[in-house]
């Protein structure tokens, strides 16, 4: 066995079938597989993240699923340490990690290596959520430029929760958040090998996207964010209601959104996920690329044994 450790990395855009491919080669390959996706970690969040059916997870267990309460909160550099602890544990076993999701930050932080910042901080972060709700978005954003105007210029105007860890970094810390990351970071001594799935039929991709939304609707999406709002402790700022469709089912329940309109916005920003993952995919080398309307999973058994093989 190599003295270093090797991993699968196959990534992919939503409702592209990465967990059934991943399922798929389970049967072939002594895999270990690993979420990398920001909204499966979490518990009571099952429909409307398409999480694997308990009885899926428990014939193809997964790690890094149903880590955290939707109350709190986590990092792309938790991420990376919880991430290659477990591959060094496959390793070790003599197993191949096979890391499979879309959240394409996180995977970006393993490959390249990130630095530590800070620990959210829950009293800063509250009273950064008040700023928000008092001054609104827009000034905070205002706000951000005058510190860093590097991240100001990286993030997105309505993108509240990377706005407000901006600003809570920086409260804390004294320095800018693009200051932090961009000091030398070390990269996990990994070899990686990437499996891409590609949607070059991108309205084949939104249709895939809407059924899939409104199969969540028929097997009780609804309630499930119902229930997670009557607990009390969750609001719409929290990174987990943030997540695609939450956010939009939250602002149907508050009436604020007829129910057509809430089907409407939530398949649409899944659309506009998708386009953000395969804008991120298409960075890559064209390698291990596969259409996701058309897998052969002999084509891709042939590619992995040649990219497992050539490694050391």
């Amino acid at each position: 066995m190599s003295e270093r450790p090797r991993a699968i990395l196959l990534m992919g855009p939503t409702a592209s079938g990465k967990t059934d491919l991943a399922i798929a080669l389970r049967a072939h390959y002594p895999v270990d597989l690993i979420s990398v996706d920001s909204a499966l970690i979490y518990r009571g969040m099952d429909i409307g993240t398409a999480k694997p059916d308990p009885d899926t997870l428990r014939r193809h267990p997964h790690a890094l699923i149903d880590i955290l309460d939707p109350a709190e909160s986590y990092s792309a550099w938790q991420f990376v340490q919880d991430a290659t602890a477990l591959i060094e544990q496959s390793h070790v076993a003599g197993r191949i990690p096979l890391l499979v999701g879309g959240t394409m930050l996180y995977f970006h932080a393993l490959q390249q290596g990130m630095n530590r910042l800070p620990e959210s901080d829950q009293a800063l972060r509250a009273e950064l959520e008040a700023q928000r709700r008092s001054r609104g978005l827009a000034a905070l954003h205002q706000e951000l430029e005058r510190i860093d105007p590097d991240s100001a210029l990286r993030i997105r105007p309505g993108d509240s929760q990377r706005i407000l860890r901006a600003l809570e970094v920086y409260r804390q810390t004294g320095q800018p958040l693009s200051q932090l990351q961009s000091e030398t970071a070390e990269a996990p001594a990994i070899d990686f090998i990437l499996l891409r799935l590609d949607a070059p039929q991108r309205e084949r991709l939104h249709r895939r996207i809407e059924r899939r939304f409104l199969q969540m609707l028929e097997q009780g999406f609804e309630e499930e964010v119902r229930q997670l709002r009557e607990r009390g402790d969750l609001h719409p700022g929290l990174p987990s209601m943030r997540c695609v469709g939450y956010r939009q089912m939250w602002d149907y329940l508050e009436g604020n959104l007829s129910r057509q309109e809430m089907v409407e916005r939530a398949v649409i920003a899944t659309r506009q996920l998708a386009k953000r993952q395969l804008t991120w995919l298409r960075k890559y080398p064209n390698r291990g690329c596969f259409d996701c309307e058309s897998l052969e999973l002999d084509a891709i058994g042939h590619y992995l044994d040649r990219e497992l093989s050539a490694l050391p």
